[in-house]
């Protein structure tokens, strides 16, 4: 069980944790919608081994404070910037996937010199028109019918038909983390990404840039990836066979792969 604090960051309560060695250079992982800081289990075991690890929980998610919404991309980068701020750090590599991946990206234009490196996985520089009523769609039926009656069709697009057959412990994990997702946090959270919209400055973000994902990604399909490698100078794609939305569970070893590999190269 990770051990976890509170810490008060642009006027609410975050719950994070802290490994590894205090000395070594800093990674901040940032999870998706509808999850918690536990979804970087597998990531964390390996990048404690040479770094110190920050995870923490998005506004409106696990531990943290869920005010009423709605929430913007910009107000969840500044309570990234007030988490670093509280925790003394001055600069740190950045590890998001999906709304993780948004507030990197939110954060490489809005506060570049807080980061040495972007890791953006299984995430998007923006969305089709069309999109604005999905998320509304999404928003009503959270606000109608709870968390728990969109869980299994929201675990469709995050896993491959084959992974969910599996049978793996962690799909259960996931299951619960969905569940327990604050309503107003999932809505806050869901209206801040239902206005991405970075892709035209994206050729402003001028740090190193990893983006990964899972070829069969569903909901943020690899031609938003290509998009974010093609926009950001200088960014590399990793994609992995068969994994959808949730890769960094679903190819634990394949993610783990490409994500110590760029760390490594920044040190």
């Amino acid at each position: 069980m990770t051990d976890t604090k509170m810490i008060s960051a642009n006027g609410i309560s975050i719950r994070y944790s802290d490994e590894g060695p205090k000395d070594a250079p800093v990674v901040v992982m940032s999870h998706s919608l509808s999850a918690e800081l536990a979804m970087w289990d597998p990531q964390a075991e390996v990048l404690m081994e040479d770094f110190r690890v920050i995870r923490y929980d998005t506004r409106g998610h696990g531990g943290t404070d869920a005010p009423v919404g709605p929430y913007s991309l910009e107000m969840l980068a500044d309570d990234a910037v007030g988490l670093l701020d509280g925790l003394g750090l001055s600069k740190v590599h950045w590890v998001g996937l999906s709304m993780g991946g948004m507030i990197g990206q939110t954060l490489g234009l809005r506060a570049p010199e807080r980061l040495l490196s972007l890791t953006l996985a299984d995430t998007s520089a923006g969305y089709p028109a069309a999109a604005s009523a999905m998320w509304s769609d999404r928003i009503k039926a959270a606000r109608e019918n709870g968390m728990a009656a969109g869980v299994e069709g929201t675990m469709e697009r995050w896993f491959s038909p084959g992974f969910m057959a599996s049978g793996a412990p962690v799909l259960d994990d996931v299951r619960r983390m969905i569940a327990s997702t604050p309503v107003e946090g999932y809505c806050g959270c869901g209206a801040a990404i239902s206005n991405l919209a970075v892709e035209p400055r994206l050729g402003e973000i001028k740090l190193p840039t990893l983006v990964i994902c899972g070829e069969d990604d569903q909901a943020t399909p690899l031609s938003m990836s290509e998009t974010i490698r093609d926009g950001i100078p200088g960014a590399k794609l990793a994609v992995l066979p068969v994994a959808r939305h949730l890769a960094n569970l679903e190819d634990v070893g394949g993610f783990n792969a490409a994500m110590m590999s760029f760390l490594n190269a920044q040190k």
